[in-house]
């Protein structure tokens, strides 16, 4: 059995050879829709990666705390959940005090949040370099801890100088690029939002590329700093860190605190949002996942015209070979044999077809990742398996009637054959 299929394998990749240009015709379908299924889940794959790098690097025990969900928005936000009171620092002190299962809880501040509405950019200075639409917001000192906001360089502003509010900023790197090109950044006075701040710090870039304005590009102030200069109504972001092992309860406790200090009645639903850096990941994963499903069913379309055009080249195949298939049946072979050669030879002839398709996706993959870094793309060996799995797949199915139809085919008959 060993020698006969390598026979056959052979004898496929001959006829590949000698009809170069049809075969490739054959099963430009196959290749269009492996490249195209490759590719896009290449860049699913890169992407969640760096989306699951960048939740992480909030810290696995870490709760996100705000007025409505926090995570990805796949729909727009109902009036009700746009009118909701914001949480208050208050609320942070008391999930702090009240919720054993805590460890450490900070919380943010920042202009009211309105996707509707179209927010003014802040900006950055520094003497004539200027940085717009940077992420300015007010946090406590426990942010440092709670959200993994490590300086790179100086430090985190102290207790002290958020009770004394104090003028002091720590900006993000992509600033302290713009800003400071070459130079250091320590000890300036940067101007964000009409005031000036000293840097005291630098913070450490974020994992994962997809980090834009949002973790790069943002300026922290000591919270009733950011109180002393705007007193417009705020919206606060509640980070709280659960000990080891206690994210469940750590969760339930808040939520209970949170309904209770809101005047949630039993029977309603929560007027805020708890959220985790894994709950937002799988969120994204979930996300993904539907629109790769989307993309294999149009890509599915490509390899069903290309196993359509396998079954009428090997139709094609079966009738100019009449003469061969009965010479061969004429000196012993089988029914079986017959259905292998031809199986065999529309196999390898999608499989290669799945070969170039992959090494396409793949070189569409590395362009990417070359072109456009915040755009990550990683192609994941079991997709290629996957691919030329799916590819030979084809072949098997549709080659199967043109392998039957010569495997019946009468001897007598076919030597007659002109």
């Amino acid at each position: 059995m060993k020698i006969q299929l390598g026979e056959d394998v052979k004898m496929a990749l001959g006829t590949l050879r000698e009809n170069k240009m049809r075969s490739f015709l054959t099963v430009l379908g196959v290749v269009i829709g492996i490249t195209a299924l490759l590719s896009v889940v290449s860049i699913l794959v890169g992407v969640y990666s760096n989306v699951t790098a960048m939740m992480n690097d909030y810290g696995p025990d870490t709760l996100f705390v705000f007025r409505f969900d926090p995570g990805i928005h796949t729909g727009r936000l109902s009036p009700d959940e746009l009118s909701r009171k914001s949480l208050t620092l208050d609320d942070a002190e008391a999930i702090d005090e009240l919720c054993p299962a805590v460890k450490m809880v900070s919380a943010s501040i920042f202009p009211r949040f309105d996707p509707t509405a179209q927010q003014p950019p802040v900006d950055a200075r520094y003497h004539d370099k200027e940085v717009d639409g940077v992420n300015f917001s007010g946090t406590l000192p426990e942010t440092e801890q709670v959200f993994n906001e490590a300086p790179s360089r100086g430090r985190f502003f102290t207790e002290a100088e958020n009770m004394h509010r104090s003028d002091v900023a720590l900006i993000g790197s992509d600033i302290a690029k713009g800003l400071f090109p070459g130079g250091d950044a320590l000890g300036k006075s940067v101007v964000v939002a009409g005031d000036s701040y000293q840097v005291i710090g630098v913070l450490e870039p974020r994992k994962g590329l997809l980090q834009a304005q949002s973790a790069n590009e943002e300026v922290l102030v000591p919270y009733r700093t950011y109180q002393k200069h705007h007193a417009e109504a705020p919206d606060n972001f509640i980070g709280a860190v659960a000990f080891p092992g206690k994210m469940s309860e750590a969760q339930d406790e808040i939520r209970g605190l949170l309904r209770r200090r809101r005047h949630v009645a039993w029977d309603k639903p929560d007027n805020f949002g708890i959220s985790s850096a894994q709950a937002i990941a799988d969120q994204f994963k979930q996300i993904t996942s539907s629109v790769a499903l989307l993309i294999a069913v149009i890509s599915s379309i490509g390899l069903l015209v290309g196993g359509v055009g396998v079954m009428n080249i090997m139709l094609m195949s079966v009738t100019q070979r009449t003469r061969e298939i009965g010479v061969r049946k004429a000196i012993g072979a089988r029914r079986r044999d017959i259905v292998w050669q031809f199986l065999t030879e529309a196999v390898v002839l999608t499989g290669a077809g799945g070969v170039i398709g992959v090494l396409m996706g793949l070189l569409i993959s590395f362009t990417i990742n070359a072109l456009l870094p915040k755009l990550p793309s990683a192609v994941p060996l079991w997709s290629i398996v996957l691919a030329v799995g799916v590819s030979m797949s084809v072949g098997l199915f549709f080659g199967m009637y043109p392998a039957i139809k010569a495997a019946r085919l009468d001897p007598v008959v076919a030597l007659r054959y002109e």
